[in-house]
């Protein structure tokens, strides 16, 4: 597969092309309540994401092993997805996005109006957590519905990147008002202020009218020896992913002491430079191939890791900090190489349901390994130190490099026939 010379070479020139392309989706009235209840979910989530590290931290009081447990259960519901949509497939995707505006909408005013305590914030966050897995599948399902006549891939961009500048104004909210009040930080009212979003959200979400067919994928968990390479590549991933998803912000907020204001505005860089990064990384994996790229994204990865643990034994501690900000923006942006393992599937795969059941099947996997090793790593840190903890990252990701060395590509021609 490989780009089109008229695409963007960057993507605020792909964004905009696209945005201002009204052939992009076809004329139905529930394009705009799909995208506006995309957008003021990203808002909700950028407000909720942008304080949660710190509020655990400060006011829940969790440490290292609590933030370990609490990801266990956030994450819990990324592997009972698959049963879930296994028994509620018969409900079309616009029943499922519903449901998970309204399990979501439960889960932040869990989070806004109980009492501070760890066993209730975990219960809150993984509620909030299963409505959001919940629509995260069903809401490119909408947006192809919707996308006229080849132009699925611009109609998920669309969509895609509503959520993502919703996701963005909520971070750089919470930078904007945590940079101003100092002391009494008013972590409640923005969990009051995202339920309220996620209401508005879920009024939103009952403006789309229709109703699609029921896709016969999501009642199986597929496995198949041929993606056996794919799975161990997913499982992995997850356990990478996981460790800076979990314990980077924590260990800038507990042991350099990082407030709200300066991990929200990390956040908001990363996802501004994962945004300008993502069509580039997707020139590179078209150009090099999708091996070259799931060899490479974790060899970097090893040098980021290293960075992360052991920059404070080098380098004075705000020299150290500012290292370990660096590596985690480019570790967001490094992880956008998953999509090559897609690639890989679609290599594989003999019709577009197998690559649909395949890459839900990885995703339920990646999960399994990800709730394990939040546990895992939060004893790790606590017991052994912060420098075992990313030691361990790296070597998975030694682990990954090797076996995506031994993928067997295609050739061209064999992809020219299959396309």
């Amino acid at each position: 597969m490989m780009y089109n010379k008229g695409i963007p070479k960057d993507g605020k020139d792909f964004l905009m092309q696209t945005l201002l392309n009204r052939d992009v989706f076809r004329r139905e009235n529930g394009v705009k309540m799909l995208l506006l209840s995309v957008l003021i979910t990203g808002l909700s989530s950028g407000l909720y994401r942008g304080v949660l590290d710190n509020f655990l931290a400060e006011v829940v009081g969790m440490g290292e092993m609590d933030r370990g447990v609490t990801e266990f259960f956030r994450e819990l519901p990324g592997i009972l997805l698959v049963f879930i949509l296994a028994v509620f497939y018969m409900l079309s995707a616009e029943t499922m996005y519903k449901a998970g505006a309204l399990i979501m909408l439960g889960g932040m005013t869990m989070m806004a109006a109980l009492p501070a305590t760890k066993v209730l914030m975990t219960l809150a966050i993984c509620v909030y957590s299963l409505g959001e897995h919940i629509q995260l599948g069903m809401k490119s399902t909408l947006a192809l519905k919707y996308a006229s006549p080849g132009k699925g891939g611009a109609a998920l961009g669309v969509q895609n990147a509503s959520g993502q500048i919703g996701t963005l104004i909520g971070y750089l909210a919470v930078v904007a008002v945590f940079s101003v009040v100092t002391k009494n930080q008013p972590y409640t009212l923005f969990f009051v202020l995202a339920a309220a979003l996620a209401g508005l959200s879920t009024v939103c979400s009952f403006g789309i009218r229709g109703k699609s067919e029921t896709d016969s994928t999501k009642r199986r968990f597929y496995l198949h020896k041929k993606y056996t390479k794919y799975y161990m590549l997913e499982m992995f991933y997850g356990a990478r992913k996981q460790v800076f998803l979990t314990f980077g912000p924590y260990v800038l907020i507990l042991f350099y002491g990082a407030d709200a204001a300066t991990i929200s505005l990390l956040f908001a860089i990363s996802a501004v430079a994962c945004f300008f990064a993502s069509p580039i990384v997707g020139r590179i994996i078209d150009k090099l191939g999708y091996k070259v790229v799931m060899v490479a994204d974790t060899i970097i990865l090893v040098f980021v890791c290293l960075c992360y643990g052991f920059a404070h034994h080098v380098f004075a501690k705000d020299v150290a900090f500012i290292i370990c900000c660096v590596n985690y923006v480019l570790d967001a942006v490094i992880s956008l190489a998953s999509m090559a393992s897609n690639l890989y599937v679609q290599d594989l795969s003999d019709s577009s349901d197998e690559v649909k059941a395949t890459i839900s099947t990885g995703v339920s996997i990646n999960h399994v390994i990800t709730i394990f090793i939040a546990l895992f790593g939060g004893w790790i840190w606590q017991t052994l130190g912060i420098e075992l903890l990313f030691i361990v990252s790296a070597v998975l990701g030694l682990f990954n490099s090797a076996y995506a060395a031994t993928i067997k590509m295609k050739t061209p021609k064999t992809q020219e026939i299959k396309a």
